[in-house]
């Protein structure tokens, strides 16, 4: 094969990696738009999943091009994923479950709930399970899947009042300007809160890449709650772009050495 055979045979892989950044850019740019009011959280979640399937399926057609067979490796990874995912099924319910009730299920560390006929005060939400400490002092764990599928009823005074809504920003986001900038938002809305209590923005998990965090409400009467976390949501989307794009369009200082 000559060099110009071998740069031609190059065109069709190259045209679908090229193709493939652009359909997940695309797609993801798309997906935080379409998601710009819901949980920053869940919309996070989506377009990483999206974009890596994208990438996915991007890298299979250019191993096709390059004449790979790779028949026998999608039957393998498929087998190797049913069989982990059957293997951990309970776990992964478990998981996917404490993701859910950390956005819909209305309770937090230091609640008391009831969940059939378990009552105390949540103590310890895990990965796998959430712990109850009742009144006897007796520890209660209950996997996370019951809170899908069961009612729970949260016995907290006023405990509608508190509204948590959970973000997801990347670690090279300045913390500090980020959340100046998310109470500040707040103001707009402030008639609606209980002015007793200001927001408070707080880290939960810090990562290399990304840093989970809570903004915490307290608001003044129920009807509200659902503009309340809409527009909360959508402020915080505007405030992730414009501190990216704040961040992109800093001049870079280079030292002579």
């Amino acid at each position: 094969m000559s060099f110009q055979d071998f740069l031609l045979s190059l065109i069709p892989p190259v045209t679908i990696l090229i193709l493939t950044w652009i359909v997940a850019y695309s797609l993801r740019t798309f997906l935080r738009r379409l998601l710009k009011r819901t949980v920053p959280l869940v919309a996070t979640h989506v377009s990483r999943i999206v974009w890596m399937f994208v990438w996915l399926t991007g890298i299979i057609l250019i191993l096709q091009q390059l004449g790979l067979r790779i028949d026998l490796l999608l039957l393998l990874v498929a087998l190797f994923g049913g069989a982990l995912v059957l293997a951990n099924k309970d776990i992964l319910q478990n998981l996917a479950s404490k993701y859910f009730s950390d956005v819909y299920v209305p309770f937090k560390i230091g609640d008391t709930i009831k969940v059939r006929e378990y009552t105390g005060k949540v103590i310890e939400i895990n990965p796998m399970s959430t712990i109850l400490l009742t009144e006897k002092e007796e520890l209660i764990s209950i996997p996370n899947t019951n809170f899908l599928r069961e009612i729970v009823v949260n016995t907290t005074p006023k405990a509608w009042k508190e509204v948590i809504v959970p973000i997801i920003i990347d670690s090279e986001i300045d913390l500090a300007e980020f959340e100046r900038e998310v109470i500040k938002s707040c103001n707009k809305f402030k008639l609606h809160l209980d002015e007793r209590f200001p927001p408070i923005l707080t880290v939960k998990s810090r990562g290399e890449r990304s840093i989970e965090l809570t903004l915490t409400l307290i608001i003044k009467e129920y009807g509200k709650k659902d503009m309340i976390i809409s527009e909360v949501n959508s402020n915080i989307v505007e405030i992730i772009e414009k501190m990216k794009k704040k961040k992109k369009s800093r001049p870079r200082i280079h030292f002579k050495a």
